[in-house]
């Protein structure tokens, strides 16, 4: 009996620890479908750098910062300002449940990245970004991805 239990709660804990990745190439094709290369003054290798730097390429993560506040998704947004985790006082700009960052299709984490990169700093909103992606070369990112 015991055993039978420690198996189904090892099998609870690694359904909710799964990390879902997605390919570089098929984030960019996503991307450029959803007419973000050239968004705001942003390439979709400044999008692509910015999907890795934040979470590499995965869609699961969330991390919990110092002040309470979440980061969710792919480009880890964060529920402070974003969305609504109902964990933490959010201003929810986003006007979106946090949750439906995590969705592999992406689309509400798009449409709010959007609204991100329109406020006030565009890419500098992220810290991974600024520190490891603005003004430099990042064309190596799109390399070898086919968009249509």
């Amino acid at each position: 009996m015991r055993r039978a239990l420690f198996i189904t709660l090892v099998s609870c804990l690694i359904t909710i620890h799964q990390t879902r990745l997605i390919n570089r190439c098929d984030l960019a094709k996503l991307l450029h479908q959803e007419e973000m290369d050239g968004f705001e003054g942003y390439s979709l290798s400044d999008w692509l750098c910015l999907a890795f730097v934040e979470s590499s390429f995965n869609i699961s993560k969330v991390n919990e910062n110092v002040d309470g506040s979440f980061d969710y998704g792919i480009f880890q947004i964060n529920s402070h300002y974003w969305c609504n985790d109902h964990q933490s006082h959010s201003e929810n700009i986003c006007h979106l449940e946090c949750q439906e960052l995590l969705n592999p299709n992406l689309l509400s984490t798009i449409h709010c990245a959007r609204k991100i990169v329109s406020a006030m700093g565009g890419m500098n909103n992220w810290v991974g970004w600024k520190m490891h992606c603005s003004g430099r070369p990042l064309s190596y990112w799109i390399t070898g991805c086919r968009l249509r």
